[in-house]
């Protein structure tokens, strides 16, 4: 018989093994550890777009990114531009 070790390996063979359900919950704690530094699903506005307003973005906060950099304290002089 075909063990999931066997395809997938050791390291994916836990993820295997688990119900749906149990996939679900695991998922759903990634997405806390996403929010948690100040993730966002708001999409990266399209600086090319002829709509695109330069001072509404930076009103509203900018890029994560140079959010995250702020927070860490791993502010380079691209993540100071952006900001």
């Amino acid at each position: 018989m075909i063990q999931a070790e066997d395809i997938v390996g050791d390291e994916w063979e836990e993820w295997y093994r688990m119900t749906p359900q149990e996939r679900f919950r695991e998922s759903e704690k990634l997405w806390e550890t996403f929010f948690a530094p100040g993730g966002s699903l708001e999409p990266e506005p399209d600086t090319q777009s002829p709509f695109f307003d330069a001072e509404e973005w930076r009103a509203n906060g900018g890029s994560w990114a140079a959010r995250r950099a702020y927070y860490t304290g791993r502010l380079n002089s691209a993540a100071i531009w952006i900001c």
